[in-house]
């Protein structure tokens, strides 16, 4: 099978769980598959995935190779496979420009992002150099004109995107058409974790409305350590963010919710928690004779390998797109991947949605 030629733009946590799993996988390959929900997919496995390309900003990062840079701080996600190869992939600077919040200068710089004051690469032009079929994006929360940067190059070089996160461009109809013009394959945006937050209050509210349970309130709590909670101490970058995460759990709930009824969001940064990711979630309702009922739940996961499984089938589905020349946005895997599609559908019927488009039925 031939490789998957993948570059990737923001070398973090999520960026070192995907990686580690790529070769963690490759190791188990023949045995055990557990963690994943499609070990193979028209043909491709995990481990058919080659990385060619990656950029970042940090000066612990640029210019070092690819193998470095995933251990460097701040990243803090588990380590469940040290034992990388030498790739020989060195990192490139990309461009700042919104990428790196102020507020973060007032934390220690094993917790924070130190910008490199290394000229940027032109960013289109690596990605033609490399032959990278698939741009990853793993910016930081609120990064709009970074995102919009990454998403120009793509168009420029001839570059499926995975917009992974909470920038609207797989669901804003305008880059849609840009994609869709030039025939390249576009997944976003926003993605969801394999067992998250959102995927468990977005299953918890079809539930409710499933059995005739009527919701009156709800909140989605999330405090954790890492760079992305950090970042998002700053509010003014989270608008993008709650709008993805309230849209994803509301598009669940048949009936109407004022703002005033439901919080969704990140509420706090704890740095010894590092990538550990701690979500309190309650719903109240009325049930059978307008009788008040409530749940809460309290969900603990390692935040960055909990979507690395949903990236790496996010990738072979854009990969897939390729071999058959079709472009656009890509409905089904954004349905299923992403809080924030363009069409929003419920997890059960997404999933089939997917599961078609990877035996080979045309898109919407």
């Amino acid at each position: 099978m031939k490789k998957i030629r993948l570059a990737v733009a923001g070398i973090g946590n999520c960026a070192s769980a995907l990686i580690q799993g790529i070769e963690y996988y490759r190791s188990t390959a023949g045995s055990a598959h557990n963690g994943l929900m499609h070990y193979e997919m028209a043909g491709y496995r995990p481990h058919d995935i080659e990385i060619v390309a990656a950029f970042d900003i940090d000066v612990r990062k640029v210019n070092k190779k690819l193998r470095e840079a995933v251990f460097a701080k701040p990243n803090c996600t588990t380590i469940f496979y040290p034992d990388l190869p030498d790739y020989p992939v060195t990192v490139s600077m990309g461009e700042i420009h919104d990428s790196v919040s102020e507020h973060m200068s007032g934390y220690s710089d094993d917790r924070r992002f130190i910008p490199s004051d290394q000229k940027p690469c032109n960013v289109a032009q690596v990605l033609k150099e490399s032959r990278a079929e698939i741009l990853v994006s793993f910016l930081p929360v609120g990064s709009e004109q970074a995102a919009r940067f990454y998403a120009t190059a793509c168009l420029e070089a001839g570059v499926a995107l995975i917009n992974c996160m909470p920038v609207f461009i797989a669901s804003d109809s305008s880059w849609v058409e840009k994609f869709e013009k030039a025939n390249i394959p576009l997944i976003g945006d926003d993605v969801k974790s394999q067992i998250g937050a959102t995927i468990i209050h977005r299953a918890l509210s079809k539930l409710f409305m499933d059995r005739g349970v009527n919701i009156k309130h709800t909140y989605q709590l999330n405090v954790g350590g890492n760079t992305d909670f950090l970042n998002m101490l700053n509010s003014t970058r989270l608008k993008s963010k709650k709008i993805s995460k309230t849209e994803a759990v509301k598009s669940q709930i048949a009936h109407e919710l004022t703002n005033d009824d439901i919080h969704i969001g990140p509420s706090d940064y704890v740095p010894w928690m590092n990538d550990n990711k701690v979500c309190f979630l309650r719903i109240e309702g009325e049930a059978f004779g307008s009788v008040a009922m409530n749940l809460e739940l309290r969900l603990s996961v390692e935040d960055s390998p909990n979507s690395a499984g949903v990236v790496i089938d996010a990738i072979r589905c854009c990969r897939i797109a390729r071999d058959r020349q079709t472009g656009g946005l890509l409905i089904s895997p954004s349905a299923y991947f992403m809080k924030h599609p363009k069409e929003q559908y419920n997890d059960e019927e997404a999933r089939r949605m997917v599961e078609d488009f990877i035996s080979g039925a045309r898109e919407r």
